[in-house]
């Protein structure tokens, strides 16, 4: 019989770091204000878990709701309404790591210094399918600027259109890929999705041994697995671990926020915190000051003037002290709060150390060159295969471009060539757009270079992206092509409405050097990582290959022909 979905709930995990795994340490870490305030009672069920734990039950109440005295003076009716919102919070020990889930408004006792911000994140890059990415939050530092991308039925990865070396993604979901959890017990259909930020939302088991199982089964994934290949970029940004640079960094940035307002430093909202961000009416910031001051939305303005009144080398401990609580209400009374935090996580910063640049979010030192690199590089590995999906013969040294695509439908059939075969449209009347080079027998758009340094692919790759826009576009251009496909390949002409889904970039380079990420010039890889980037965002697949170089042994033609073959 299948597992019943009782037999589980939708929850957010999240794992402890800075946490000792005792009952003692998991009471210590949290905060007394927050247990008063829920009125919490503590249990300890460790026998039944069979593990460390400590459960906290309470409940957040107000006597009157904050919307009763609006109500009565818009209507005159007097209306005295309770709120009473249930809290609890089960932190539990699993192999040596703390881990906590929040029931109802359980999840504001989890103190925000210990969660693993990565956490939910490292989990879903591991075993989301990439091809159903229900939803994405990044971030693009300067400027504060969270884009937020929503697709219900699921997109793949390369089409949200992320820049892989310029965002920072801090929270993705979509469909789970293949992990046995109690969910899938006896009906792996049942699982659904994940979601994944400094949290992991999605569904665990509900009795003790189940639960234990699938945070083992969790710990598992981020341990032994590595990111889906298509995913591996959202750990290229990584935080700055070196505590002498991150005391460099703060020593710098210490220095701007005394200078006047440039622009790099701006507002960012915490990450794992959007919900409350829109549901408070009320922010009361405080740094370095007995008062507080009371606005409708974050003040970066109030920030930085506290900031740039301190003594240097007090400043950034004056944001890291500083205060900023949200409030549900205006009038913004003890009931109303619905979390505080540091200041220092309301803002990004952008500092320089010479060539090097680094940014801060969320309270973290992050160094994008690094990243851009590792983004580059890892994308260049994902693009150029060892086994392709074209089969092409050898390149002849001695022969030229236009030669070796002439040859090749001769030693493969069901290919067709379109070296210098130009389709005209309304806007390319001169010389036409070369569409490919070669058409492979399953309709993919060969282009063919053979290339002694990075102009040659860079004109290689803008050929691409100006031949796909064409027949994407161009009706006209996309009809001529059709005819032309039809002449040379009678049997088989294009599907109705064409449209491609590959191309393939065959690369003989320099003198017949292997095609790897090492070997590629650097400058072509920049350029051919922002080329796939721009057609897969326009549903185009696109592939790497080395052509395969030989040596002609005889002077006549069919000899080479024969031997490339």
């Amino acid at each position: 019989m299948a597992t019943s979905t009782s037999d589980t709930s939708k929850r957010t995990l999240y794992r402890l770091t800075g946490v000792a795994p005792t009952v003692d340490a998991m009471f210590d870490v949290l905060d007394p204000d927050r247990l008063e305030a829920a009125h919490a009672e503590l249990h300890v069920p460790e026998e039944r878990l069979g593990v460390p734990a400590l459960l906290v039950t309470g409940s957040f109440e107000q006597p009157v709701a904050s919307w009763c005295g609006e109500i009565n003076r818009t209507t005159g009716c007097e209306v005295s309404r309770p709120v009473n919102r249930s809290a609890g919070l089960l932190m539990l020990v699993v192999d040596g790591e703390v881990y906590a889930i929040g029931y109802d408004q359980g999840f504001r006792l989890v103190p925000d210094q210990v969660k693993d911000r990565r956490f939910g994140l490292s989990f879903v890059i591991r075993r989301v399918d990439p091809a159903q990415i229900r939803d994405m939050v990044s971030h693009r530092p300067g400027g504060g600027r969270t884009d937020i991308t929503l697709v219900p039925g699921g997109a793949p990865v390369w089409s949200l259109g992320v820049q892989e070396h310029a965002q920072i993604v801090r929270r993705l979901g979509g469909r789970l890929d293949g992990i046995q959890l109690t969910i899938a017990q006896n009906d792996r259909t049942k699982i659904s999705s994940v979601e994944g930020g400094t949290g992991l939302r999605m569904h665990l088991g509900i009795e003790a041994a189940d639960l234990v199982a699938d945070i083992r089964a969790i710990a598992r994934v981020i341990r032994d697995e590595a990111p889906a290949p298509e995913l591996e970029f959202v750990e290229h940004i990584v935080p700055v671990k070196d505590a002498d640079l991150v005391t460099r960094l703060e020593e710098r940035l210490d220095d701007m926020l005394g200078q006047e307002p440039d622009g790099r430093i701006a507002v960012a909202v915490p990450s794992d915190h959007w919900d409350d961000y829109g549901a408070a009416q009320a922010f009361a910031t405080k740094v370095h000051s007995k008062d507080v001051y009371l606005t409708d939305d974050f003040s970066l303005e109030y920030v930085l003037n506290r900031a740039r009144v301190q003594r240097a080398g007090t400043r950034f401990a004056a944001l890291r002290d500083g205060t900023v609580t949200l409030y549900a209400h205006a009038r913004a009374e003890k009931g109303d709060v619905l979390w505080t935090s540091s200041v220092l996580r309301w803002i990004e910063a952008e500092v320089a150390l010479g060539a090097r640049r680094f940014f801060l979010l969320d309270g973290q030192w992050y160094e994008t060159g690094e990243a851009y690199l590792e983004a580059i590089r890892s994308q260049v590995e994902r693009l150029i295969t060892d086994t392709p999906s074209v089969d092409l013969p050898a390149w002849v040294l001695g022969d030229n471009e236009r030669h070796y695509n002439e040859s090749v439908p001769d030693l493969r059939p069901g290919y067709v060539c379109f070296d210098r075969d130009n389709v005209q449209s309304a806007l390319h009347r001169g010389n036409g757009v070369e569409i490919c080079d070669l058409l492979s027998p399953d309709d993919v758009l060969v282009m063919v270079k053979r290339a002694k340094g990075s102009d040659a692919l860079s004109h290689l790759f803008g050929q691409a992206v100006v031949a796909v826009q064409t027949l994407l576009h161009s009706p006209e251009a996309a009809e001529r092509f059709a005819r032309k496909v039809a002449a040379a390949r009678p049997d088989r002409a294009l599907p109705e409405g064409f449209r491609p889904s590959k191309v393939v970039f065959a690369i003989l380079l320099k003198n017949g050097t292997d095609l790897t990420a090492d070997t590629l010039f650097p400058f072509s890889q920049v350029t051919l990582v922002q080329t796939a980037k721009m057609l897969e965002a326009w549903g185009i697949a696109v592939e790497v290959v080395g052509i395969q170089a030989t040596v002609a042994p005889f002077s006549s033609r069919a000899g080479i022909r024969h031997l490339a073959a």
